[in-house]
């Protein structure tokens, strides 16, 4: 799949929060891709815009991914 066809869902700050959301997206079989500044990742920098990681999903699978994350921040 090439990149145009990931689209982002969402930024979270810090690699262990979008690790909790790859997997409740992929338990409901999303394929997920985090991006993070690579200057982050080595630094292990959680806040901030070096600490952004992005979650893309294929673009076919972004909204039912949204409605995902809604709900999860809504607490549902």
């Amino acid at each position: 799949m090439s990149e145009d066809q990931w689209q982002v869902v969402d930024r979270v700050d810090g690699l262990l929060q979008a690790e909790i959301l790859r997997g409740m997206l992929e338990a409901q079989g999303i394929q997920v891709v985090l991006s993070q500044e690579g200057l982050g990742q080595v630094l292990q920098v959680t806040l901030g815009t070096l600490g952004a990681v992005e979650i893309l999903v294929p673009a076919g699978m972004a909204e039912q991914a949204r409605q995902i994350l809604e709900a999860y921040y809504n607490s549902e």
